[in-house]
């Protein structure tokens, strides 16, 4: 079976295409794939395999091709997949066809370099607005764009046509600006800030915490650590009693003297 192009059924020009009803897992690969297939047609390539395409992406071959299968492509026999269709299908999905405008609050460390990005732009975004709520930062100017006072989000925002907002503040303040861009309007939000939401529903939100990152690997490398030291034999078969009485399997408890 070959790859279909997205586009309206048979015999209705113009229709818009249903968009597939995907798993959450698949839509957080695909931006993967369409990163692995961009570099692929940067390089020359005209298709590529499912283990070549899954390589690349970082996934094992059968779940990305069940991933593609939710879009309708299953590429060709002994060809593989069409790069350049691949795309377009995959943009499609996401909603990458047009350019995305991105309201960015909070300017201090994160978002000064966050603002100066240039990598969303060939992702299909583009940051056209930035806010803050401290004085000393309205008026800067940022990679070519002035920073708003927070209070201006909902003339911009309607302006700009934003449905797309980044906190980037301290936590404490995540929530209010939250607030405020749901009530500009926003219904997705990256949120940059420590802390979790409370948003209506139908808005989307995404976190980013990069000391959670740090602290899963932390744990990574704590279970390494510990593995290469533990005696090959010993009480409780080598087990390592964990704070609070329990083994590292959780299921027995510590003997304390």
């Amino acid at each position: 079976m070959s790859q279909q192009r997205p586009g309206g059924q048979s015999g209705q020009p113009g229709a818009v295409p249903a968009l597939p009803d995907l798993p959450e897992a698949t839509v957080a690969r695909l931006p993967e794939y369409l990163r692995a297939l961009h570099n692929l047609a940067e390089t020359g390539h005209d298709t590529v395999s499912s283990e070549g395409l899954a390589s690349a992406a970082g996934v094992n071959s059968a779940k990305l091709r069940k991933d593609l299968s939710h879009l309708g492509s299953y590429g060709t026999r002994g060809v593989g997949y069409d790069v350049a269709l691949l795309i377009e299908q995959i943009e499609y999905v996401l909603g990458l066809t047009q350019r995305r405008a991105v309201a960015l609050v909070g300017v201090g460390n994160l978002g000064h370099a966050l603002a100066g990005y240039a990598g969303f732009a060939t992702r299909g975004f583009r940051i056209a607005a930035l806010f803050d709520a401290d004085p000393s930062r309205v008026g800067e100017r940022i990679n070519g764009l002035v920073v708003h006072h927070i209070d201006d989000l909902t003339q911009i925002a309607a302006a700009e046509s934003i449905a797309i907002g980044v906190i980037a503040t301290p936590a404490p303040a995540a929530q209010s600006v939250a607030d405020q861009l749901v009530a500009a309007g926003v219904t997705s939000i990256l949120n940059f800030a420590p802390c979790v939401l409370s948003v209506p529903e139908g808005v989307d939100v995404r976190k980013v915490d990069l000391a959670i990152e740090l602290q899963i690997l932390s744990f990574h490398e704590h279970r390494k650590a510990s593995l290469t030291s533990l005696p090959a034999t010993g009480p409780a078969g080598g087990l390592t009693a964990l704070p609070g009485g329990l083994s590292a399997t959780g299921t027995e408890e510590a003997v304390g003297t």
